[in-house]
């Protein structure tokens, strides 16, 4: 996989009757969209207990391949306490201590909503604040690829939308639950193991410091 593109131009050199050679790196603009409820779960069947306390930058630029990132957005439904619940009230607790974790990292977070039916949580909102943050973004020449944590297929409209406007979209899941409709409309498909993984739990490995640029 190519990242960069380097282009030689040449321009007369004052004084001297020759040309002068030189380089431009042009290096490749990349977005990372994290569907977070999709991740979640993804990494709960690798036995990831400590979710709140991941690297998802570390993530982010592992999968960025040293291109400049632009920007690492992360979308969930957010939980609301009402009438006293002692599950949605534990919940909240633990999505707290997650957006600490994504702040203290730099990661914006995209929050939409959560509504609770008969003792379960169904997330809403989400996917069209991916679709439309990928588009926008595409528009706007904010990004030249993005880069999508999700299998939601629900997103590939948006996704053949983005390749209309020149821009490249890589698709990252995981091995033991590919999105076989995400990889068939993006142009670069790459599911994850374990092993990628290690390095950005807590006990396992080092959490990078810094942040990632905010639009």
């Amino acid at each position: 996989m190519i990242y960069f593109a380097n282009t030689t131009h040449s321009v007369p050199a004052r004084g001297h009757g020759g040309f002068l050679y030189y380089m431009v790196n042009q290096i490749e603009k990349v977005a990372i969209y994290i569907d977070g409820s999709n991740l979640y779960y993804k990494l709960k069947d690798l036995k990831v207990e400590k979710t709140t306390e991941f690297s998802y930058k570390g993530l982010s630029e592992f999968l960025s391949r040293e291109r400049q990132v632009v920007s690492i957005r992360y979308y969930v439904g957010v939980v609301k306490v009402k009438n006293d619940s002692i599950k949605a009230s534990s919940m909240r607790q633990e999505q707290q201590r997650l957006f600490s974790n994504l702040e203290k990292q730099g990661i914006c977070i995209k929050r939409g909503y959560l509504m609770e039916s008969n003792g379960k949580f169904h997330e809403k909102g989400v996917d069209v604040k991916i679709a439309t943050d990928m588009i926008i973004g595409a528009y706007e020449n904010y990004y030249d690829t993005a880069i999508l944590i999700s299998s939601n297929t629900d997103l590939i409209p948006a996704i053949k939308h983005i390749k209309y406007l020149n821009k490249k979209i890589e698709y990252v899941g995981f091995s033991h639950a590919p999105s076989f409709g995400l990889q068939k409309n993006v142009d670069i498909s790459r599911l994850l193991i374990r092993e990628d993984i290690e390095k950005f739990i807590p006990s396992l490995g080092l959490i990078p410091r810094g942040s990632a640029t905010e639009p």
